[in-house]
């Protein structure tokens, strides 16, 4: 993250995040043919059928909003502590299916 910034990925303006297009691009460099919405779905059918982990714990990986109004003025965690398992697990399931690793643009390397 920059500093003042709360994005970890910020885009081309202050506290605007990267469009969706960059995502896409990305996924086509690295050699998949999916969107950035059918990683998510991916990710959450992992989740669901190759996990234990709650459901709560797999919406907030997903930044899902709670759609309980009560349940939602009283959550107040990120969950944190509880997301960085999964995630190393999903992290775990991703690296025997890599395509290549992607070169960075010619303006990032330095």
């Amino acid at each position: 993250m920059s500093e003042g910034n709360e994005l970890v990925f910020p885009g081309r303006f202050l506290n605007m995040p990267l469009s969706n297009m960059v995502f896409l691009m990305i996924l086509r460099r690295m050699g998949f043919d999916i969107t950035a919405h059918g990683l998510r779905s991916a990710f959450r059918d992992w989740a669901a059928e190759c996990t234990n982990f709650p459901n709560d714990v797999c919406e907030m990986a997903l930044a899902h909003a709670v759609k309980n109004k009560t349940e939602a003025a009283y959550r107040r965690g990120d969950l944190l502590e509880r997301r960085v398992p999964l995630m190393e697990q999903w992290a775990a399931y991703c690296e025997p299916h890599k395509v290549g690793i992607v070169e960075p643009a010619e303006e990032l390397r330095t």
